[in-house]
């Protein structure tokens, strides 16, 4: 009996030995913390994204932080330089770029792109390599004033080019045919990069001076306001608005801004493809996803942003926010491609996807990106006020450029 009674003792202690090494569902599960730029207001969106991921994956569990747009830099620079930093950020692409360049971010195989926009996926390489994922992209249209046009009796210009030759005939209206806002970001860089410039060894090429010296023609004669060269495309749109402008270029979501400010304008307004230089390409905007080289969960988190950029939750969002899917197969889906004439909001957006087809080559960021464009936006500045030659200022431009390389 009392052998009995130390079989039965042993075993029990053998049994809670192992209940208290067995691994807890809890014990296997991976947490992947998921930082996201101000999309607070698409909660719902996310969160269901979320429950649908963590059924189809119960062995992980997503942490979502919705992070400042103001902070968002400086917070992600902390975290990817710490021993705990996040799984999956969402970031713009330049200062993916730079974390890129500092050697910060985990590669990403270009096997797990088949399913993107070919043509995103070509601008997000750094070196050959892809340190990033495409989430969501916007690409600029042209608004334009149909009475306005009439009245004119001009025809919509396609590129910039043209866009002098009918400046004198909205001049006579008394209007501009469009304010460029110019010195706003590295706005002037992407005008120029649609004509093939976009380095300090040609910023001071014969076909960079024809560029500034077509911008300082149409300031001289006034085609364009002399705001221009300070003001941005907030105060584009009230130009337009008030129909002092033919023209404005910007997002289709601006649509909406139109419609409910300026209800008499919207009635006026049509839509087309943005103004292009001579290679005939489109400028865009990308959001994107990286991995920061020291997170936990690299796998995981992999495995999340491919989920939340298939087809249908691109679609999903899309249809709440007004952005372009990068996922190929959701920018094939009628909601991109087909629309009615009495619908400006979807021939806008139809025009906007069709246009991610062209927008190589894109702008690539360079490591000092923000003083590149002081440097340009300073060389527009004097052109247009005529503080010097166009040669003389686009030089002294390529020397500073130089000097930050």
């Amino acid at each position: 009996m009392r052998n009995y009674f130390i079989k039965v003792i042993i075993a029990l202690f053998w049994f809670a030995a192992v209940l208290i090494f067995l691994p807890s569902n809890e014990d296997i599960t991976e947490e992947v913390v998921f930082w996201t730029l101000q999309m607070n207001d698409f909660s719902d969106y996310i969160n269901n994204v979320i429950s649908e991921f963590e059924s189809e994956n119960p062995d992980i569990k997503i942490k979502w932080v919705d992070v400042p747009f103001s902070e968002g830099e400086k917070r992600t620079l902390a975290s990817v330089l710490s021993d705990n930093p996040p799984d999956l950020i969402n970031l713009n692409p330049d200062f993916s770029a730079l974390l890129a360049q500092r050697g910060a971010l985990y590669e990403i195989n270009t096997e797990y792109t088949k399913d993107f926009n070919k043509e995103i996926i070509e601008t997000l390489k750094y070196n050959g390599k892809l340190y990033s994922l495409p989430w969501y992209a916007t690409s600029a249209i042209t608004f334009y004033n149909k009475e306005m046009l009439k009245n004119a009796g001009i025809k919509i210009p396609n590129n910039y080019n043209e866009l002098k030759t009918i400046a004198p005939a909205v001049k006579n209206l008394n209007a501009y045919v469009m304010l460029p806002n110019i010195t706003e970001n590295d706005t002037m860089l992407r005008i120029l990069n649609k004509y093939g410039i976009n380095s300090a060894k040609n910023i001071n090429s014969d076909e960079a001076q024809k560029i500034f010296e077509y911008f300082k023609e149409l300031y001289k004669n006034d085609y364009i306001p002399k705001e221009s060269i300070t003001q941005t495309h907030r105060e584009a749109l009230e130009k337009y608005m008030a129909e002092k402008t033919l023209l404005f270029q910007a997002g289709p979501n601006f649509l909406t801004m139109i419609k409910e400010n300026a209800p008499s304008t919207y009635k006026k307004t049509d839509v087309c493809e943005q103004l292009t230089g001579s290679i005939g390409q489109y400028d865009f905007s990308l959001m994107n996803f990286v991995i920061p080289l020291r997170a936990k969960h690299k796998d995981e988190a992999l495995r999340f942003a491919l989920f939340l950029t298939n087809e249908t939750n691109q679609l999903k969002l899309a249809k709440l926010t007004n952005i372009l899917a990068v996922n190929q197969k959701a920018l094939q889906n009628d909601f991109y491609t087909k629309y009615d004439d009495s619908d400006l909001s979807s021939k806008a957006r139809v025009i906007s996807a069709k246009q991610l087809n062209k927008i190589r080559p894109a702008l690539k960021t360079e490591r000092n990106q923000k003083e590149i464009n002081t440097i340009i936006n300073n060389a527009v500045q004097q052109i247009l006020l005529d503080k010097d030659t166009v040669k003389n200022v686009l030089d002294d431009t390529a020397e500073k450029w130089n000097s930050l390389e």
